[in-house]
């Protein structure tokens, strides 16, 4: 064949592939060819040919070319664990282009600082039967500038080896029977089932790492994922099966050598993941974690087995303790036709389904609660977004079934949440698959049943779980929930706060091996599912199941009292609320007061903000609920993780370290005017203190006290306006005493403490158990606040998810802190164990605990202080 030309992808600084940080691609493993330090960032075709690979990433991509010569591109090293940010792809796998198109965009700046470097090897990824003559010295390169020339006949290249591979491979990994007759008798066949749990999937890195060692062995290799199969030998078909963390790979190979073929693969993914451990990615959060589940042998498929003692870890979504047996709901696929029968046709469909889905989720809203209700109504707006509903008709318009256009435009959607960087919208993806199903259920004529019935005591084990399917459980018959996934702030685990059913999420694939029908054990307390509990254990956890049931119907008579310590220390029990019934609530379990409204929900999730009538209507709702109960409100905590779609905010690198809190207030003044209007025109007039989130110096609290003065001159209110200020940042909190000459009282956030002190993002999944707020250096912070709120004369709360934990209380109440603000089912058992505590006792621990290393020794000391007294109920 003539010469294939390679041209510069983007303007930069060329150089050979030796100096590139990354022994992957500076030892040619992956190929040969050079690499560019780019001073642009929009990235084009270096030659013409098909997207083989385009991860969801963006960072790198590979082009096949009309030789089947594949090159890749990889924008910068180690940019996969940037998950898309500061990536934009113009162009999606399977596309035909022109050298000099278009492929990806990004921002350099995003990119250079999450990344190790910015050098970017454009490689020719497999070299059998080609010579590579380079034809750019080292220096500026403009884009198009021509870098090398290959010549020679490809082979083995990933068309060759995926269609090698046969469909005999594709059909046996979708089997879980081991199968070797399928083979010829002189070339026996080995296999292995694992997962992997590299954190970033089998990226350009591992698979450099499996073809180079499938290469040295004479075996025909292949691995299997998602009911595909690639030749082991291609770096591009490896990467194009797009395996993720957690997905099931089977490694296959025949001939001779073939059983050390398939254990050097299986060893190359254990590198793999040294590697990312070793360059600090995080990988395993427990060092006795492994790779992979390699006890499955010969194409058997399964799940990653149980742990050795049957206990599974996992994120509490919802605090508890429960004994049951597991019980499993099935979601069948609602299969859909692509081609429509007419426009017009399916339009009418398409409309009349939404109509009769609307129909029915009102009626399930009218026979829940409120926490239903409030999920119900995001669901309708999500039912009736202008969005998704003109993508939905644009493809009927273009011959589609509607069934198939109502999916296409709702997985859009779902694709755009998912690349956000807020977790809490990510988590509204849940939402948009079950309005989805709905729809199509309807589109077909059917409905989801509104009462799936369940056994007695019934704990449910599933991958996931979405609204409607809990809603659509007899909650009388349902102890607990536990899901491989999920999300904390999802709307399943807020659905199952407010049935107070104890939930875990986050237990990973393991819990696909417990046995529908066994007994187990659900402890929300410490996250861990018992899945092979002794008879003993089973009847000592009952029993304390119908201790606790006891200890609540106590607590919850004592909660309408006052709340005072052993010694007569007065302690107030506030509730941190988000709308009027959460203020009813917390009246029925003895809240003396709203500690926290987050006013925030009214901002977020609309297209316009609230009105200042919108918005005294909701206040005065939650104030009249409370009756003459104190009402603590926070000026909205948006912006950063929480975006405004009415808000020209920019786009965040780090959104926890962005434009946020009373930042955004000051930022935008006219919508920090109208909610101070309507939070002032609360009647009785002064009964409302005000709160401001995310301070980090005085002049924020000046700046906000003097539009508060503005406002309550221009609507003549002259009652005395009480000011706090909530110390969520470390500066705030080592600033206290100054802060407290211009506020009145100060509200410790603990979970934006926690998460900026450690420097942890608490939303993290594989950093969530260690983002702990009874770390000695959270607590030395807590203290700071307090003492100088004691040397004050003025109060000093803690409002975060720390003031509900019962090892957490005692140490608080120690520190100096005298008022905790929890959610209202929490008040009655916060408010028993205050009872139980001396305030010197509690002093006492709480300075040996501030000597203490670790949040482990924190908690193991106060364990040992409280013992079962202080069991929270």
């Amino acid at each position: 064949m003539s010469a294939q030309q390679i041209l510069a992808p983007f303007d930069g600084w060329c150089s050979v592939l030796d100096e590139v940080p990354d022994p992957v691609f500076s030892g040619r493993m992956l190929g040969d060819g050079l690499a560019i330090d780019p001073t642009s960032g929009i990235l084009v075709a270096p030659c013409a040919g098909e997207i083989i690979t385009l991860p969801a990433s963006a960072h790198a991509v590979s082009i096949r070319t009309a030789q089947g010569i594949d090159v890749l591109i990889h924008v910068g090293i180690d940019t996969v664990q940037l998950g898309g940010r500061g990536f934009d792809a113009r162009v999606r796998p399977g596309a035909i282009v022109r050298a000099g198109d278009e492929l990806i965009r990004f921002d350099l700046d995003v990119v250079a600082r999450g990344a190790k470097s910015l050098m970017t090897p454009i490689v020719v990824t497999s070299m059998d039967g080609l010579s590579l003559r380079l034809c750019r010295a080292p220096g500026l390169v403009s884009a198009g500038d021509l870098l090398f020339e290959i010549a020679g006949t490809a082979v083995g290249t990933a068309a060759a080896g995926i269609a090698a591979a046969g469909t005999a491979m594709a059909a046996n990994i979708a089997t879980s029977t081991p199968s070797r007759a399928d083979t010829p008798a002189n070339e026996p066949a080995v296999g292995q089932t694992l997962v992997v749990t590299l954190r970033q999937g089998l990226h350009a890195r591992p698979a450099a790492l499996l073809a180079q060692r499938a290469k040295s062995f004479g075996a025909q290799a292949s691995l299997g994922a998602h009911g595909r199969a690639a030749n082991a030998r291609s770096v591009v078909a490896i990467m194009a099966l797009g395996v993720r963390q957690g997905d099931e790979l089977s490694i296959r190979a025949s001939g001779a050598d073939a059983a050390q073929c398939v254990a050097s693969l299986v060893a190359g993914i254990q590198e793999a993941l040294r590697l990312e451990s070793a360059a600090g990615h995080g990988a395993a959060a427990d060092s006795s974690r492994t790779a992979l589940d390699s006890s499955k042998t010969a194409s058997t498929l399964a799940p990653r087995s149980l742990p050795a003692d049957g206990v599974l870890g996992g994120v509490i979504a919802v605090a508890g303790l429960a004994v049951g047996r597991v019980a499993r709901i099935e979601r069948r696929e609602i299969a859909v036709t692509e081609h429509g029968a007419g426009a017009a046709h399916e339009r009418a469909e398409l409309d009349q389904a939404r109509v009769n889905v609307r129909a029915r989720l009102e009626r399930v809203a009218a026979t829940g609660g409120a926490t239903r209700r409030e999920i119900i109504a995001a669901h309708l707006e999500f039912l009736d977004d202008p969005q998704v509903n003109e993508a939905a008709h644009d493809l009927v318009a273009a011959g589609k079934s509607a069934g198939f256009a109502w999916r296409a435009a709702i997985r859009r959607s779902i694709g755009a949440l998912e690349a956000l960087e807020d977790s809490r919208l990510r988590e509204r993806v849940d939402d948009l698959l079950d309005v989805e199903s709905h729809v199509l259920l309807a589109l077909a004529g059917e409905a989801r049943p509104m009462n799936i019935p369940l056994p007695e005591r019934a704990v449910l084990v599933a991958d996931d779980l979405l609204p409607s399917e809990l809603t659509a459980l007899d909650g009388a018959r349902l102890v607990a929930i536990c899901l491989s996934g999920g999300g904390a702030t999802s709307h399943v685990a807020i659905l199952a706060a407010a049935m107070e059913i104890p939930t875990l999420i986050g237990l990973g694939a393991g819990i696909r091996n417990v046995a529908d029908g066994a007994t187990v054990i659900v402890n929300a307390d410490t996250g861990t599912l018992q899945t092979a509990p002794t008879a003993a254990a089973v009847e000592q956890a009952r029993a304390a199941v119908e201790a606790r049931l006891m200890r609540r119907e106590q607590s919850q008579a004592e909660a309408q009292t006052e709340c005072r310590a052993l010694d007569g220390t007065r302690v107030e029990v506030f509730a941190n609320l988000g709308n009027v019934m959460d203020a009813a609530a917390a009246v029925v379990n003895g809240a003396e007061g709203c500690g926290l409204l987050r006013t925030e929900f009214l901002f977020i999730d609309r297209e316009t903000a609230p009105s200042e009538s919108e918005q005294l209507a909701a206040y005065q709702s939650i104030a009249a609920a409370l009756g003459p109960r104190p009402l603590i409100l926070r000026l909205m905590d948006v912006g950063g993780d929480k975006p405004l779609r009415y808000l020209p905010l920019p786009a965040e690198e780090n959104p926890a370290l962005g434009l946020r809190g009373v930042r955004t207030s000051l930022a935008y003044p006219d919508l920090m005017r109208t909610q101070l209007r309507a939070a002032l025109r609360v009647q009785p007039s002064g009964s409302v203190r005000l709160l401001i989130p995310m301070v980090t110096d005085v002049a924020e609290i000046l700046a906000v006290r003097g539009i508060i003065d503005e406002i309550k001159a221009e609507i003549g209110i002259h009652a005395r306006i009480e000011l706090g200020a909530m110390i969520e940042t470390p500066a705030a909190a080592l600033t206290a005493s100054r802060l407290l000459r211009e506020v009145d009282f100060l509200s410790i956030g603990s979970n934006d403490l926690t998460q900026y002190t450690l420097a942890m993002d608490r939303g993290h999944p594989q950093l969530a158990g260690r983002t702990d707020a009874l770390h000695p250096a959270v607590l030395q912070l807590v203290a700071a606040a307090a003492s100088a709120g004691v040397a004050a004369g003025k109060l000093v709360a803690v409002c975060g998810g720390v003031a509900a934990d019962r090892l957490a209380v005692p140490i608080l109440l120690g520190l100096g802190v005298r008022e905790l603000s929890v959610v209202p089912a929490a008040v009655p058992a916060i408010k028993h164990q205050i009872r139980s505590l001396r305030i010197n006792d509690c002093r006492e621990l709480a300075m040996r605990c501030l000597e203490l290393a670790s949040a482990a020794e924190v908690r193991a000391a106060v364990a040992r202080s409280i013992g079962p007294a202080g069991e929270t109920p």
